[in-house]
């Protein structure tokens, strides 16, 4: 479940983002780059949260 949380967080943060440097450069939003970078930034979030993080309990 948290797999598909840290998905749909990464999706609305990136086209959150990407809406609002569009509106203050006076450029047009585009959905589709938008959504590709927060799948990508949800993958990311996901790895550093499994792999590079350490719990302090387990050591």
């Amino acid at each position: 479940m948290r797999y598909l949380w840290a998905i749909i967080w990464g999706f609305l943060l990136s086209n959150m983002i990407f809406y609002v440097l569009a509106s203050m450069q006076g450029g047009h939003y585009e959905f589709g780059p938008a959504s590709l970078f927060g799948v990508i930034l949800a993958i990311a979030a996901m790895v550093v949260g499994e792999g590079l993080i350490s719990d302090p309990a387990e050591q």
